[in-house]
């Protein structure tokens, strides 16, 4: 992937030939990192604001026991097992939140990357902040997030948000370059649609995964279609990541699916 685009301004002004880069760089690889996005102090604030949120926890929130991930608790009546995975419905939490999903540099850079001016967000999918915990974080196996999603298209990019540093100690994201473009056999993926890692094709297939490091401020955007996955959290400080997913107008939620449960949001324009 080319070097990260540091945006011109924070109202979205970013030069076009910077742009064209990024489509290039998202269609050949499924994700784009773009330094320095958000503002420090909206950093800052944020944490705070989430960090207020887990203690008293204010839901609704998804627990690690109700995953069943590798490291998360047998149940919630265990050890650990009241440990929050992700707080759910983000965007109605805080205006704060809703700002950073709306942010004008974010809302450019996917007119661009999605090829239409009609971008909107999706409250069903995602739309939550990502709280890896020490001690009973779990590991997230590879996957697809298009796998539990019906649209009419499997188009759609997610932009999850580093308020703080992210690396391989805290559970950064990993991911299989270029795999949004894969068509695996069904045989290839376990009954929970992860990929079968004893299978010799996957694993080499794996052996080309990277991980993605974010420092504060930093914005990354993947592909629905990107195998990623995410190691547990080895500090000693909550990992906290905001997550929203976007789609293009056009590309309706299927009805009667989960994907059609609540309205999406158009973003405005910049």
């Amino acid at each position: 992937m080319g070097d990260d685009v540091l945006p011109a301004s924070a109202d979205g002004d970013i030069a076009g030939e910077d742009l064209t880069a990024l489509q290039e760089d998202f269609q050949r690889d499924g994700y784009i990192r773009l330094g320095g996005v958000v503002d420090a102090r909206a950093c800052r604030e944020l944490q705070e604001f989430l960090s207020g949120s887990l203690s008293p926890l204010v839901g609704p929130a998804e627990y690690e026991a109700d995953v069943g991930y590798p490291g998360s608790p047998a149940d919630r009546n265990a050890v650990g097992g009241q440990t929050p995975r992700r707080l759910l419905h983000a965007y109605a939490r805080s205006e704060q939140l809703r700002h950073l999903a709306m942010h004008p540099v974010v809302a450019r850079v996917l007119r661009c990357l999605l090829g239409d001016q009609d971008v909107m967000l999706s409250q069903c999918h995602h739309n939550c902040v990502m709280t890896k915990h020490p001690g009973f974080s779990s590991a997230t196996l590879w996957h697809q997030d298009i796998r539990y999603w019906s649209f009419d298209e499997p188009e759609l990019i997610s932009v999850w948000f580093a308020l703080g540093d992210e690396n391989r100690k805290n559970g950064a994201l990993r991911v299989i370059g270029g795999s949004q473009n894969l068509n695996l056999d069904r045989g290839r993926l376990d009954r929970d649609l992860f990929l079968r890692p004893e299978l010799e094709v996957n694993r080499d297939l794996i052996h080309r995964a990277q991980i993605v490091e974010l420092q504060a401020t930093d914005v990354l955007f993947f592909h629905c279609r990107l195998f990623h996955a995410a190691g547990k959290n080895l500090s000693s400080k909550v990992k906290l990541s905001p997550v929203f997913t976007y789609h293009r107008g056009s590309n309706q939620p299927i009805p009667g699916t989960r994907s059609a449960q609540f309205p999406s949001i158009a973003v405005p324009l910049v």
